[in-house]
């Protein structure tokens, strides 16, 4: 009896999880959320640009920070972006032929959502991904550390428990 079938193998060498983001992608970006976010005394935060194909997990090819877009989104301290740069977001995923597969910030101690973060998605369209990041992003950031939350729509949030959240999110090569 083989215990080796198509279901088995596909389990073991096709992880179960929803994103993704290489290693090297990943310490880019958390590197320039520290830097962002000057020495630890204000939040910052990304559009996370990928791929999303249908029965696939979505895949982190690049970012690109709030400030970038609204210079003015960090000014005072937390992130309050300003719809009117949506604009920059939406031409720079035409012009890579990406999409927006999620949005991370980073808060000052935990990665539990805010009463405002649960009130503004960056992108309120159901199925969306938050990541927040705790201690401003300092490494190291455990996976099981970062905040996994997908909007369901009308003012609504799942959270990823603790406990699946190293499924959901896989940071490799």
């Amino acid at each position: 009896m083989s215990f080796l079938t198509a279901p088995t193998i596909n389990r073991l060498f096709a992880p179960r999880h929803e994103l993704s983001c290489s290693w090297l992608l990943w310490r880019r970006l958390t590197a320039a959320l520290r830097r962002r976010g000057r020495g630890e005394t204000r939040e910052s935060g990304a559009f996370l640009l990928g791929y999303k194909h249908p029965g696939q997990p979505a895949r982190i090819a690049e970012f690109v920070l709030y400030d970038d877009l609204d210079p003015h989104a960090l000014d005072s301290g937390i992130v309050e972006f300003d719809g009117r740069h949506f604009a920059k977001l939406w031409a720079r995923c035409r012009e890579r032929r990406l999409t927006v597969v999620a949005d991370v910030h980073v808060h000052p101690m935990g990665s539990g959502q805010s009463a405002s973060d649960r009130a503004h998605p960056m992108i309120s369209e159901p199925g969306h991904i938050a990541l927040i990041l705790p201690n401003f992003a300092r490494a190291p950031i455990p996976r099981e550390d970062v905040g996994i939350y997908r909007y369901r729509g009308a003012g609504q949030w799942e959270t990823v428990p603790r406990a699946a959240r190293r499924e959901f999110f896989c940071i490799a090569l």
